[in-house]
């Protein structure tokens, strides 16, 4: 069932390996990691570095980053709405200058693109005043540009209120950064097992833990493992679950999010364009981004969907009258029969909260060790900024596990 070196013989082959002193002795694996999205591969990748571990990631799917990490906007965020204390922000920060010095460094495809928050009205210019402030305060660089000199930038986007530009925004390929990150963990040592869904968790007296796994050819096989990190994406909770006592389970939530295409020509602004945040809704308004093909691709989305299947990405085409009109609050001169459904993608939420500090209901990342469970960290909510602070996630937990 497993892929890659492991073969049938992976228990074998694993025993072998030198491990980490802890009280799990004789365990598979040191580490192992569920979940090969961005995260994922960072958190695996990180572990694998340390000299006597041995770390095998599991994967359901056949390929790495197959859900949330590849369907999303592919943006660099800076790190403006999720308040002082969060996790959120520290993790963005970090992530966001990890990620532009290792594009650079490893020549993974990304562009510092800046990003526009504009709005219409007194309260949108309010919002964006709290934005600039919060900013400020962390160190981020924002500025707010003379209405002349933004209509000289970008003629095509209406800004009758205000705009401030946000200098560190940018784009990545995700799918570039996420192949660095598997062939570096592989070429760490690392073990990788896709097309496994992890059908059932035991902790065991002694600490560790036993992974009841399938394989998609019908084999189950199960698999131990001194500390267990939980990077499910979407099925996090689920897998929490499998661990945690009856009182401290938790429910998934879903925030289907649908993206949208446009065909023409004009107009195409070279900067990414956000309506200006919300307080208490559940994303950040139906944007528009660039992809990184030249010229660039303008593209649309998310907006908000509340579903109950965490696997329901069939496009719903009722969305889009509802997108244009936001869209055209700040790109007015739209071509409507330009714009297509194009694909879906899915948060996970533990509720349904907002996606920025400045209104209630703020849901912030859960990244944490379990009372009870003192070799398990639990990752809950890795939703946007996830993709940006995935290589400050990969840090974080091995902090957790290590310092």
């Amino acid at each position: 069932m497993f892929s890659m070196r492991a073969g049938r013989h992976l228990r074998k082959h694993c025993s072998r390996r030198g491990f980490a002193t802890t009280s799990a002795l004789g365990a598979d694996f040191t580490h192992v990691v569920i979940g090969a999205g961005a995260v994922g591969l960072a958190i695996a990748r990180k572990l694998a570095e340390r000299d006597g571990t041995s770390t095998l990631l599991i994967e359901k799917h056949g390929s790495a980053g197959m859900e949330t990490s590849s369907r999303n906007s592919e943006v660099i965020h800076a790190g403006l709405y999720y308040g002082h204390e969060s996790l959120k922000t520290k993790l963005c920060l970090q992530g966001k200058h990890m990620m532009y010095d290792l594009c650079r460094r490893e020549n993974i495809r990304h562009r510092n693109t800046k990003k526009w928050i504009v709005a219409q009205d007194d309260q949108q210019w309010e919002e964006l005043v709290k934005v600039h402030k919060f900013a400020r305060s962390i160190d981020v660089p924002t500025r707010f540009l003379p209405l002349q000199e933004a209509h000289d930038k970008e003629p095509d986007v209406r800004a009758q209120a205000g705009v401030l530009e946000s200098e560190s925004t940018g784009i990545v390929d995700s799918h570039g950064l996420m192949s660095w990150l598997e062939g570096k963990f592989q070429s760490l040592g690392g073990e990788t097992a896709f097309n496994t869904a992890v059908t059932g968790i035991e902790a065991l007296p002694s600490g560790g833990f036993t992974i009841h796994t399938a394989s998609d050819d019908g084999n189950s096989e199960p698999v131990t493992t001194e500390t267990l990190i939980n990077s499910g994406g979407l099925f996090a909770i689920p897998i929490s679950n499998m661990i945690l006592p009856e009182s401290r389970q938790l429910k998934p939530y879903y925030a289907k999010g649908t993206y949208f295409s446009y065909s023409a020509s004009h107009p195409r602004p070279n900067t990414l364009v956000y309506p200006a945040p919300r307080p208490g809704h559940g994303g950040l308004g139906t944007h528009l981004t660039l992809d990184l093909s030249n010229p660039p691709r303008v593209r649309f989305g998310p907006d908000v969907e509340w579903v109950d299947d965490p696997n329901d990405y069939k496009p719903n085409h009722s969305r889009l009258a509802a997108a244009l009109d936001e869209i055209e609050t700040y790109l007015p001169t739209l071509q409507r029969d330009a714009v297509e459904v194009d694909y879906c993608g899915i948060r996970p939420k533990l509720g349904k909260l907002g996606a920025v500090a400045s209104g209630k209901g703020f849901q912030d990342f859960i990244i944490r060790k379990e009372d009870g469970f003192d070799t398990f960290v639990n990752l809950l909510g890795i939703e946007s900024p996830g993709l940006t602070s995935s290589l400050a996630i990969g840090e974080y937990v091995d902090g957790l596990l290590y310092r």
